[in-house]
């Protein structure tokens, strides 16, 4: 593969007027209703499988370059998802797609029969982060596509090698009316938000998410916001959790991407009783799966940016007296080792907003007072992901079906976004609309009532008059309708 060259790269130089001759173009396209037909977006969806498939090896070296991935790694977290949604909506889609019948109702008699038909909104643009820059293009121009839509992509100057390597992609499998990446910084984003579009997906930060929508609701164009929680997301650990798993799982996670993951754990608050022990339990976790100095394994992830990695690094710094395990980096390579900073007060600043790296802070908590912990959290922004272990499974239940955040799991991490059928989404400050499987196809298309009137027996019941006899008539008539 040829791999991306940030020194030697020529970039396009978007102009606005490029931006909108590929807008119009779409729009073009998309009004001939060549998307409309479900088997045509099929065959569509069938070759953008096969072209994952046969490409794989290009983007798991670009991830390795972009991210420092593992080609396990990689296949794990990108590119295997990627194909497991495609299927779920090969085999969904038809059913999706299929107008729904309604009986109109007594009060719309002699009209017996009304549609709502799942419409495509059009031309859709999809702007990708650089965390999962495979996955969170790809998946989301998926969805938009089951949905039947044309797509214009605006991909992360950050992950530079994936950048170059979609953009051939798309290039290669499909016609740039239908599908084409735009690649560029800030102000390329820019250019395409001040297009008309009739769809916008943005995942990325809560900061650019709301410049996102205020340059959409100039056009008032409908938006899907896929953030990361601007205060992070929370696990707890309760003194009768199974420490020992929990950390393993924990440890896991916060390996995966370097930490560089919307839903990944920002803090975990544990039971004060248990603290040390979970501590150990969780220092032998990294070792046992990393090795002692992540930095040096190659397996292990890299933080995007040198910018990403000073910050990270920075943060360290200021808590260097509390750190338990880790604190140590290569700036060369950009990797720096899970840290674990303990104790930290539930109100300093290293957990009032998302980190995006490999540090985690732990804050302890009395196991009596953990109501009192929850509530402290419900006042912040509602994070993404939340995340208990525990064996007090009716406490837990209670919990997960009274706070608010996008999704999580009880003795478990991050694969709740692995299920077939269920939506993956935020609230909030974390996001709006949602994705994943018949979700994405719902999140790109909007219902269109249709009723099919009759020309016979048609009653004057709506029509005047209204007043006296006549009047009273329709009143009576009107509330039996109502039974």
């Amino acid at each position: 593969m040829d791999t991306y060259n940030s020194e030697t790269a020529e970039r396009p130089a978007y102009t606005e007027a490029d931006i909108r001759e590929i807008v119009a173009a779409q729009r073009k396209f998309f009004r001939t209703g060549a998307t409309l037909p479900v088997d045509w977006r099929i065959k569509q969806l069938k070759k953008l499988k096969a072209a994952v498939l046969a490409h794989a090896t290009e983007f798991e070296a670009a991830l390795a370059e972009d991210l420092g991935r593992s080609r396990v790694e990689a296949y794990l977290c990108d590119i295997a998802p990627i194909v497991t949604e495609i299927n779920e909506m090969l085999g969904g889609l038809r059913k999706w797609a299929r107008p729904e019948c309604h009986f109109s109702g007594l009060m719309c008699f002699p009209s017996l029969i009304t549609k709502v038909y799942k419409m495509p909104y059009g031309v859709s643009l999809v702007i990708s982060p650089f965390n999962f820059p495979i996955l969170l293009t790809i998946g989301v121009v998926a969805a938009a596509m089951a949905g039947g839509n044309t797509v214009v992509i605006k991909s992360s100057s950050k992950s530079a090698a994936s950048t170059a390597v979609l953009k051939r992609f798309f290039a290669e499998v499909f016609p740039p009316e239908y599908v084409t990446l735009i690649d560029g910084g800030h102000d390329i984003a820019d250019l395409c938000l001040a297009q008309r579009f009739d769809k916008i997906f943005y995942t990325g930060s809560p900061a650019v998410g709301k410049h996102v929508l205020t340059e959409a609701a100039k056009n008032l164009t409908p938006v899907a916001l896929e953030l990361g929680g601007e205060t992070g997301n929370w696990c707890v650990v309760r003194k009768d959790a199974d420490l020992k798993d929990a950390a393993r799982k924990i440890a896991f996670f916060k390996l995966c991407n370097a930490g560089q993951i919307c839903i990944n754990i920002n803090q975990v608050a544990v039971a004060e009783e248990v603290a040390e022990d979970f501590i150990r339990e969780l220092k032998a976790a990294f070792v046992k799966q990393i090795g002692e100095r992540a930095e040096e394994n190659p397996d292990y992830p890299k933080l995007i940016t040198d910018k990403a990695y000073e910050k990270c690094a920075r943060l360290s710094d200021e808590y260097r007296e509390r750190i338990v395990f880790g604190g140590t980096g290569n700036p060369d390579t950009r990797r720096y080792s899970p840290t674990v900073i303990y104790p930290v007060n539930i109100d300093e600043p290293i957990v009032q907003h998302e980190l995006f790296c490999p540090l985690l802070p732990i804050v302890p908590f009395k196991d009596e007072e953990v109501d009192a912990l929850m509530e402290t959290i419900a006042d912040r922004e509602h994070p993404l992901a939340m995340y208990l272990f525990t064996r007090n499974i009716r406490w837990a239940n209670r919990v997960m079906q009274t706070q608010q955040y996008g999704g999580g799991c009880i003795n478990e991490v991050c694969i709740h976004l692995m299920v077939k059928g269920v939506p993956f989404n935020g609230t909030g400050h974390s996001g709006m609309g949602a994705y994943h499987g018949e979700w994405g196809f719902r999140e790109f298309t909007h219902p269109q009532t249709v009723l099919r009137g009759s020309t016979f027996f048609n009653l004057s019941l709506r029509e005047h008059p209204y007043s006296g006899k006549a009047g009273e008539k329709k009143m009576k008539i009107l509330k039996l309708f109502e039974r």
